[in-house]
């Protein structure tokens, strides 16, 4: 079972504009820089990346779940335009002024804050960070959360979603359950915004959405995207632009062995802090990089 989201990896043109962004306009801390190891990007399937510089950041609250970012040359993927990980959704305190802040800053705010149909006590805008990466940014105010996800402790927290764009909901939803036991909701219909946006479609438009559940504190959102959405291009040896790779804990690498893109082996730094890593693929191509995480373990929460 995954047991938390652990990371999420950007890959982008410009580390430092990025950097720059996030640590001035969301209060996040670089916590680690260097360059990626040959261990690290065998383990991804990625060779390609060897020796690319990266930094890894935290929110101000110091909550363990991080953003990754990688620089590559690969070309922008317009944002909710293709299959796999397409936005990374994080708790806030205040939307509305994270909005007005957004105003003179490399972000772009692509959906205005507004309440949610399905629970107006929660208000979440949509934005575009300085490489075209998709951002949610949600509040959630204490005790108002259907699925135990918390509330931010401070301006801009954690990621605890990951919204992941497939064609057939049904065999994502069943391949999550049955291959991590986790818990899923039926697909219902549903209003998005930017994913209407998107594709040029009325904003009346509806789309499948369902839920992938963690034990608490995170979840995956599925979301059934147009026909004519299609995989991310990418190079050999390398990973998609923008939201790339999703690193999640996990008690134990056994179970899947044989469906991991290399052999897993123990990694350090952040966030492996020298415990075993593998990836796999799910059906839509999407990334997970799976951290063992015994029951216990202090590193997560």
């Amino acid at each position: 079972m995954l047991s938390a989201i652990v990371a999420v990896t950007l890959v982008v043109p410009d580390v430092e504009a990025v950097e720059r962004a996030y640590r001035r306009e969301l209060g996040y801390e670089t916590v680690e820089r260097g360059r990626l190891a040959e261990g690290t990007t065998a383990t991804w399937g990625a060779a390609g990346l060897t020796g690319r510089s990266y930094i890894v950041m935290k929110p101000a609250s110091g909550e363990p779940v991080y953003l990754r970012v990688v620089k590559a040359e690969a070309a922008p993927r317009p944002a909710l335009k293709t299959l796999g990980w397409n936005a990374t959704e994080i708790l806030v305190e205040d939307p509305y002024e994270l909005s007005r802040r957004f105003e003179r800053s490399p972000f772009r705010v692509i959906g205005p804050p507004a309440p949610l149909d399905v629970n107006p006590a929660v208000v979440a805008m949509q934005a575009l960070g300085p490489a075209g990466e998709l951002f949610y940014f949600t509040r959630i105010p204490p005790g108002k959360s259907k699925f135990n996800l918390g509330s931010a402790t401070s301006f801009v927290d954690r990621v605890f979603i990951v919204v992941l764009g497939v064609h057939d909901i049904r065999k994502t939803l069943d391949f999550y359950a049955g291959t991590f036991g986790l818990s899923v909701t039926d697909p219902g219909l549903s209003h998005i915004g930017v994913l209407a946006q998107a594709w040029g479609l009325s904003p009346e438009q509806t789309f499948p959405l369902a839920i992938v559940r963690l034990p608490e504190r995170f979840l995956v959102e599925v979301d059934e995207y147009p026909a004519e959405a299609s995989s991310p291009p990418v190079a050999t040896g390398e990973m998609p632009a923008g939201m790339a790779l999703v690193s999640f804990a996990i008690p134990s690498l056994e179970p899947l062995k044989d469906r991991l893109v290399a052999a897993p082996r123990v990694l350090q730094g952040l966030p492996y802090s020298g415990r075993r890593v593998g990836v796999m693929r799910g059906p839509s191509g999407e990334l997970m990089e799976l951290i063992e995480s015994p029951p216990g373990d202090s590193s997560q929460r």
